[in-house]
């Protein structure tokens, strides 16, 4: 709410003091109290098409037509300056109240056809070799600008552009962990698309450009949570479809501990997840706990497994939804011993594509998928394969975390579970609220409370709730080396970040001294 007050009374300033602007100008003042019929006048006074403030109502787009607005207005007060054209865009009210208070600053005309009519009037002078008009012209240039603000605004505009682009429309992302091998693997550079699922409006305001949530070296958040934006997403081009790779908001994200390795969640922390010296040092006060914004929380890919309204299932490593199996990734892995009286040949499974920084190499254990056991096989009749289950992934592990409910429950055999859908009501009670507690109380921002053998949601008894909001279950596609929905439960519509378009580089094994991936560069993201 006060950063909504803010904006309606940066606007009211904004037109307030473009009043005395439009009377210099020749224009009635109360015009700039209209909105809309103050922007078709702007672009009047500027040299512009009244037709070029429609695009205002183009969002996002409206960024860049209001600012150069704004410039274009000083300057054609004269304001040829660095500092005016700044502070046109950080706070055109401020520049624009200068300009009205001043009775030396005069309306010299649109600036857009001024400029025209100079670099005109140049270009004449060159054709008819006029070297003193050309002279004259050249030293009274009004548009000229040194060498230093010339760097200094292409580099403004440049790291402006990349950032607005980063933050609305494409973003760059490695893939860090092997939790989406062999579909997605460590070291691929992706491009992912923030539009195909409806472009989110920053929440977080102060920020470093270009940084998502650390300053490298620094160890310290590269952004400042206040003041900041309401949640809104535009309307989408496409919708997330089963089995599709997301890119999302690390859904455990909100209060964390960073580490050089990696980071761990409170939750992490609180279920004993968290590694035995990380949680030394969270118990003798050595970590802060970081608490950040939806949009700067870390970012994840999986694959969406179960759609809002599903119910999900894991038997025997195959996934149901629905009571139907689901398909499964062609590169789906598991846990696999190689049984060999020769020993394991890495080479082997090097060209093969397997991991081999992510493997129990010393056990002969490593993550395989089914392409690659039946080609192992096919080395000798005296080898063997055997499928493993993950150790130590027992019900205190996996989501919900309620041995009452995940007792007998494994990253092989899970649930089942129903995945949440907005606008549905489902019965709730002190022996399932451990599935939606995380739902209700933090995604949704409801108060909950367990008394008695009875749950209370916002002061009120309730035997029943109705979800606000569409939730998705994420899987990495090494079923048995990713932390996903297993783990940390359902993932919120909003904390759905983009699509992946394509893979744009890739280095193997995430080093670029490994060599390159040739083969996946300007390739899919999407595979199954």
């Amino acid at each position: 709410m006060a950063i909504l007050i803010y904006l309606i009374i940066a606007y009211l300033l904004f037109c307030i003091t473009m009043m005395k602007l439009f009377d210099k100008a020749g224009e009635d003042g109360w015009k700039a109290l209209v909105p809309g019929l103050n922007f078709i006048i702007m672009c009047k006074l500027v040299g512009r098409n009244s037709a070029h403030a429609a695009w205002l109502l183009v969002p996002i787009v409206n960024i860049f037509i209001f600012v150069g607005l704004c410039v274009d207005m000083v300057r054609s007060f004269g304001k040829y300056s660095f500092l005016d054209s700044a502070l046109a865009v950080i706070y055109p009210a401020i520049i624009f109240f200068k300009i009205g208070k001043n009775n030396g600053d005069k309306y010299l005309g649109p600036t857009l056809l001024m400029e025209k009519e100079y670099f005109t009037k140049v270009a004449e002078a060159q054709e008819s070799n006029n070297t003193r008009e050309l002279k004259k012209l050249i030293r009274n240039n009004p548009y000229k600008k040194d060498a230093g603000r010339e760097w200094a605004e292409a580099i403004i505009f440049a790291v402006f552009a990349a950032a607005f682009i980063r933050m609305f429309l494409i973003e760059a992302y490695t893939i860090p962990t092997s939790s989406m091998e062999g579909s997605l693997k460590v070291g691929d550079f992706l491009f992912v698309s923030k539009a195909h699922y409806g472009i989110r409006t920053p929440k977080t305001v102060l920020m470093l450009p270009l940084l998502h949530n650390r300053i490298p070296g620094v160890n310290k958040e590269s952004y400042i949570s206040k003041p900041n934006l309401p949640f809104y997403r535009f309307p989408s081009i496409d919708n997330i479809e089963r089995y599709d790779p997301v890119v999302f908001n690390f859904p455990e994200g909100d209060s964390v501990y960073v580490f050089p390795e990696r980071t761990w969640s409170i939750n992490d922390y609180r279920r004993g997840a968290i590694s035995n010296n990380r949680a030394r040092e969270v118990k003798r006060g050595k970590a802060d706990l970081v608490v950040r914004p939806i949009d700067k929380m870390d970012h994840y890919i999986k694959r969406c497994i179960g759609l809002p309204g599903d119910s999900l299932q894991v038997i025997n490593r195959q996934v149901y939804l629905n009571g139907e199996a689901a398909k499964d990734p062609s590169k789906m892995q598991h846990l696999t011993r190689i049984i060999s009286p020769n020993g394991v040949n890495a080479d082997k499974l090097d060209e093969m594509g397997v991991n081999l920084n992510e493997s129990y190499q010393q056990q002969g254990i490593y993550f395989l998928n089914e392409d690659q056991r039946e080609k192992i096989k096919a080395w000798g009749d005296n080898v063997s394969i055997e499928v493993l289950s993950p150790p130590n992934q027992g019900p205190d592990h996996l989501f919900p975390h309620d041995p009452s409910i995940t007792q007998g429950w494994t990253v092989d055999n899970y649930g089942p579970v129903y995945i949440p859908k907005q606008g549905v009501s489902i019965e709730i009670s002190p022996e399932n609220i451990a599935l939606y507690e995380r739902v209700i109380r933090n995604y949704e921002e409801n108060d909950l409370a367990v008394k008695d053998g009875k749950i209370y949601i916002n002061g009120d008894e309730a035997t029943s709730y109705t979800f606000q909001m569409d939730y998705y279950w994420m899987m990495g596609d090494n079923r048995h080396n990713s932390e996903d929905s297993r783990v940390w439960g359902f993932v919120p519509a909003n904390h759905v970040v983009g699509k992946p378009l394509f893979i744009w580089f890739s280095t193997k094994n995430g080093n670029m001294f490994n060599g390159i991936n040739w083969d996946r560069i300007f390739t899919g993201a999407n595979k199954m």
